[in-house]
């Protein structure tokens, strides 16, 4: 049995093994990564087996377009290769988009591959005036809406929004700064 909770400091080590293994050191080039780096996630979810070992993570992020209207930047979504045929990674998604429309989220948005995601609701082209702080594959940018309109509002270039991770933001000027005050 695999159970979804909330993501604690305990999962984190798990966590960060899980996405080496799914997406390898290049995951931190990606340009969805800088819309996350040095922030704290929205929403955090883990997948733990019957043994409480990680199995599946996801993440949602906050996100702001270039006129301050919010939406959610979903990702990543990684589940451990024993467990891909359990439906583990589907299980994840619905749990973070239920989430992500209770607490009243108008839409999220992801890079990731069709195939997979339009069976959560996501959509193709209807991200064209958007942009990331990157290059981004265009059919690969995808969203579902949770409120109308609130999609097609979006305009210019998402910039990360939310609240600043300052331990993994900066630890050596914080290091520097405790070390000072001792």
């Amino acid at each position: 049995m695999i159970d979804i909770v909330d993501e604690t400091p305990a999962h984190i080590g798990a966590r960060e093994a899980l996405l080496d293994l799914s997406f390898g050191p290049d995951r931190f080039l990606k340009t969805s990564e800088r819309l996350r780096e040095g922030r704290l996630p929205a929403f955090a979810y883990s997948a733990l087996d019957e043994d409480e070992t990680l199995v599946g993570t996801v993440r949602l992020w906050h996100v702001v377009d270039a006129n301050g209207r919010p939406a959610l930047l979903l990702g990543p979504l990684a589940v451990d290769a024993t467990c891909r045929a359990g439906g583990v990674g589907g299980r994840l998604m619905r749990h973070a988009l239920n989430q992500a429309a209770l607490a009243g989220h108008g839409s999220v948005l992801l890079v990731g591959d069709f195939a997979y995601y339009q069976r959560f609701g996501f959509l193709q082209g209807c991200l064209d005036g958007i942009t990331l702080p990157g290059p981004v594959e265009q059919a690969r940018f995808l969203a579902v809406e949770f409120r109308s309109g609130a999609v097609s509002e979006l305009q210019g270039c998402l910039q990360a929004a939310g609240a600043m991770d300052f331990v993994a933001a900066q630890p050596f000027e914080i290091g520097v700064q405790l070390k000072h005050a001792a």
